[in-house]
């Protein structure tokens, strides 16, 4: 969603958007320190966040709105659920309002950010099944979309490829918990092997 600046100086009515630029960011510090302060009498060590705490979603900034939705919709298959004009735009995996948020606010006809520069690394899409996968593949295939790299993680099988912008993205399904490789003493031992394009192929769903 847009982004709307709602912060307010504890002990003033009056909002942040109300107040000189230099004022507001006095306030927001003011805040978080005043906020620090509190927190560190009642908790020295933060306790982990709540179990049911997830990633809702992920938003891109794109050169090409049409160009970024036809690749998220027409080739991965997400759902178009809503459109800000020719600027932005929200897609689903169906069920919610969106994962993934698409925008040319500062953008509009930019250039990829250089390998070298910091920020997102990629987003990745998880599917159900390895079937599901397979499927994505296809899709991949059929609209000659080159992949970057495909790999046997151990706990998970994964594609990895770039959008029309320039961003990583990975495409993976997860196996069974109760088949993740373990390290002796129970933790997670990750791998990175090669995956068999060829054979992941083949569970595809018929058309």
């Amino acid at each position: 969603m847009p982004p709307i600046n709602s912060c307010q100086e504890s002990k003033l009515p009056l909002p942040v958007t109300a107040i000189s630029g230099r004022l507001a960011a006095i306030a927001l510090r003011f805040n978080y320190k005043s906020i620090q302060r509190q927190l560190a009498v009642k908790q020295q060590k933060p306790k982990p966040v709540h179990p049911d705490v997830r990633i809702g979603h992920v938003h891109l900034k794109v050169a090409d709105l049409e160009r970024a939705i036809a690749f998220y919709r027409d080739v991965l298959g997400l759902e178009l659920t809503q459109r800000y004009g020719s600027q932005a735009a929200f897609l689903s995996a169906g069920g919610y309002h969106h994962h993934i948020g698409l925008n040319t606010w500062e953008s509009h006809g930019g250039a990829p950010p250089h390998p070298s520069a910091t920020g997102l690394y990629h987003l990745a899409i998880v599917y159900p099944t390895r079937s599901e996968l397979a499927d994505a593949l296809r899709r991949l295939i059929q609209a000659d979309i080159r992949l970057e790299g495909a790999s046997d993680h151990g706990v998970s099988e994964a594609l990895y490829l770039r959008d029309p912008d320039g961003n990583g993205v990975e495409l993976y399904w997860d196996r069974p918990p109760e088949q993740w490789p373990r390290t002796s003493d129970g933790g997670l031992n990750m791998v990175t092997e090669p995956l068999d394009l060829e054979a992941l192929l083949k569970e595809a769903p018929e058309l």
